[in-house]
């Protein structure tokens, strides 16, 4: 398997999505065979190229920038049961035969509101997850970049976890069997 990063063309349909926003949220928790997407590369190596921001958050769960056609083969190897997408525009037919073919369910929500939506998503599991509010703010720097807010961040410090505290001190997205 070979793994590139870096900069990657997009589809004229994905052209509308701002690569460097991140949008979704992927959650793999189960298997469905999956159907191979993209051609096979001389010597029949297959090129797996993950999206931008791409990242795990906890076993199991992923965070990424909306993917492209170029990253359906990549997104194979993660065996995905589900994606949480959070862009308020229309899902795009290419992305939603990929998901259809493998077996994995789209749960969009649409939220307004422009940039870094999943790292403000993140943030707030890292304070259910009893992350020190440094260490949430430095992660959300190292994905938003240059277009860091205020705002967010001021979001991330005041959301309240006290009506989670049922939930048990090492808080993981991960089962235990």
């Amino acid at each position: 398997m070979k793994l590139e990063t870096g900069k990657q063309g997009t589809s004229p349909e994905m052209e509308e999505y701002d690569d460097e926003d991140d949008d979704e949220v992927i959650d793999k928790s189960c298997y469905s065979p999956p159907m191979i997407f993209g051609p096979p590369r001389e010597g029949g190596e297959d090129l797996f190229v993950p999206p931008l921001n791409f990242a795990m958050v906890d076993n199991g769960v992923f965070r990424s920038g909306f993917p492209d056609v170029a990253n359906f083969s990549f997104l194979q190897t993660l065996k995905l049961r589900s994606v949480l997408c959070l862009c308020p525009e229309p899902y795009p037919e290419a992305n939603w035969e990929f998901l259809r073919s493998n077996g994995i369910r789209l749960f969009q929500f649409g939220i307004e509101g422009g940039k870094h939506r999943t790292g403000c998503l993140v943030g707030c599991l890292r304070k259910l997850q009893r992350w020190c509010l440094t260490s949430v703010f430095d992660e959300y720097q190292r994905f938003a970049a240059a277009k860091t807010r205020v705002s967010d961040q001021r979001f991330m410090e005041v959301f309240d976890i006290s009506s989670l505290k049922h939930l048990p001190m090492s808080f993981s997205c991960s089962r235990i069997a």
